[in-house]
């Protein structure tokens, strides 16, 4: 097998979601992230694609969403990402379920998992999502954006994914090949009851873990649920070594795929979950200044169809704190 870097961990996670402003205001103001890419879904330039993530879009914090409003409701099952969990300070989930109750989220009971502290809960489209208490670090390359939480309690970037698999050994072994290194085991009740989670770390801080859960329970796509989850292979040469491992697991990744702020390769893996290999460059902010990343609709190619495009998309205000004046994301 081809030698290869281990990934540093996940580069993105992305969605499928109901109505985008209703969208917008959960991921930017509720949960505080930041906009930092308002653009098109690609292959459907009638839908938009949200970039959520920390003050300057770091690998490893971005969530992103298809708001697709015509589909049905999802419900998540085997074969899929079930649960995305995110990084917060230690001390900070008082902070968050006072919110929440301010907020009317809906919210369940901590739990206890490898010795840390989960907060569950769901986005206005029920996706499942956790709030992870950890330690961050001095030297953590993450940058909290304060527009509505405080950096004491903002979220820091992905802890996990949780797949949910009907035959979990060959994924483990895929993940072993991409660079994870299994890390432990433990009983997971309230997940799938009586099922034993197995965790895999990869080598970087942000976005480490892949934990993966054996079930048959079966699920179907649609709002509330993960369209796929991208791993960073940092470089070109990162991702093509990567890419050359994926084949010799015997599965068939796509060719390089330009997304403009990053480069990818999708594939499905051996119980259908879509993995990406996302590079960490150019990064959000090659074609807008730091300052102002989401401040425009699309990427520059999409100029001369702009139009016609923004005539096909809803109206969407971006929240902005009380002191700033609101836009519009069809500006």
């Amino acid at each position: 097998m081809t030698s290869v870097s281990p990934t540093p961990g996940i580069h993105h996670v992305t969605c499928v979601a109901g109505d985008p402003q209703r969208n917008m205001d959960f991921w930017a103001e509720t949960l505080g992230l930041r906009l930092v890419k308002r653009s098109i879904n690609q292959d459907d330039s009638g839908t938009y694609h949200f970039f959520f993530a920390d003050a300057e879009g770091t690998p490893g914090t971005s969530m992103t969403f298809f708001p697709w409003e015509n589909l049905s409701q999802g419900k998540v099952g085997s074969g899929q990402v079930s649960r995305t969990a995110f990084r917060v300070p230690e001390g900070s989930l008082h902070y968050w379920e006072d919110r929440f109750d301010d907020f009317g989220v809906d919210y369940d009971e901590r739990v206890e998992r490898f010795g840390e502290t989960v907060l569950p809960l769901r986005d206005p489209d029920s996706l499942p999502i956790e709030l992870v208490e950890v330690e961050i670090a001095e030297d953590d390359p993450t940058v909290p954006w304060t527009e509505f939480v405080p950096a004491e309690h903002a979220i820091r970037g992905f802890h996990s994914v949780t797949l949910w698999l009907a035959n979990p050994d060959s994924t483990m072994d895929l993940l072993g090949a991409m660079g994870l290194e299994e890390v432990g085991t433990e009983e997971s009740p309230g997940d799938t009851p009586g099922d034993e989670r197995t965790r895999f770390a990869a080598a970087g801080p942000v976005g480490s873990y892949v934990d993966v859960l054996p079930t048959v329970q079966a699920g179907r796509q649609g709002h509330g649920t993960v369209h796929h989850v991208a791993f960073q292979t940092p470089s070109d040469e990162d991702q093509s070594a990567m890419r050359s491992a994926v084949q010799s697991q015997g599965l068939r990744p796509t060719q390089q795929i330009d997304r403009h702020w990053f480069r990818s390769v999708y594939f499905r893996e051996h119980n259908g979950v879509l993995f990406e290999l996302a590079t960490n460059g150019p990064g959000y902010d090659s074609d807008e200044p730091l300052d102002d990343l989401g401040g425009r609709l699309l990427p520059g190619e999409f100029e001369a169809r702009r139009e016609q495009i923004e005539a096909q998309l809803a109206d969407v205000t971006v929240p902005l704190a009380p002191d700033a004046e609101p836009t519009e994301a069809d500006d």
